[in-house]
């Protein structure tokens, strides 16, 4: 199952350059459901992802160079090309909810920062995964965060990849 919430960002961190990255590169052959086959260095996958637009089922299946290349011919819309940078995120903050204890004191999280590259640039989002709903429900995000889009369908990557002249 993956849960996660995605943002808008207000500013760069000023040592974005010191954090590891990955570059990405994915094509759409279906979006409902979501099958996409992704390029992430030099490794290759075939996504399945169901409905859901912070919680839903994914499974990944490894590919090779040249089954990523004979799909991504097939996929519809535009390639997606991004530079995704792993930033960590040590002792998130949560609200206090009555039924939501908060994680324990050594929690962390990762950030996972996607700058993309043209037709999308300057398109820059935060995504951060969570182990629970009621963690992504109540995680309260960096300052350097700004609009949390989530339930956004514009800001999902198939819909740019489909719909790129009215993605954001």
């Amino acid at each position: 199952m993956e849960i996660e919430r995605k943002f808008t960002i207000r500013e760069l961190p000023a040592d974005l350059e010191t954090y590891p990255f990955h570059h990405i590169e994915q094509a759409y052959l279906n979006v409902s459901p979501v099958v996409r086959v992704r390029k992430e260095d030099d490794e290759y996958y075939l996504t399945y992802k169901g409905s859901g637009m912070m919680a839903r089922e994914e499974f990944n299946l490894p590919l090779n160079h040249d089954a990523y290349y004979h799909l991504r011919s097939k996929a519809d819309g535009r390639i997606i090309s991004k530079k995704r940078y792993l930033i960590p995120l040590p002792h998130p903050t949560f609200q206090e909810k009555k039924g939501f204890p908060g994680p324990p004191s050594d929690y962390s999280l990762v950030i996972e920062l996607d700058v993309f590259d043209p037709p999308f640039a300057p398109l820059i989002m935060a995504e951060v995964e969570f182990g629970s709903r009621e963690a992504a429900e109540n995680f309260i995000p960096p300052d350097w965060f700004d609009e949390d889009v989530t339930y956004r369908q514009e800001y999902h990557n198939s819909y740019m990849a489909l719909e790129s002249e009215n993605a954001p």
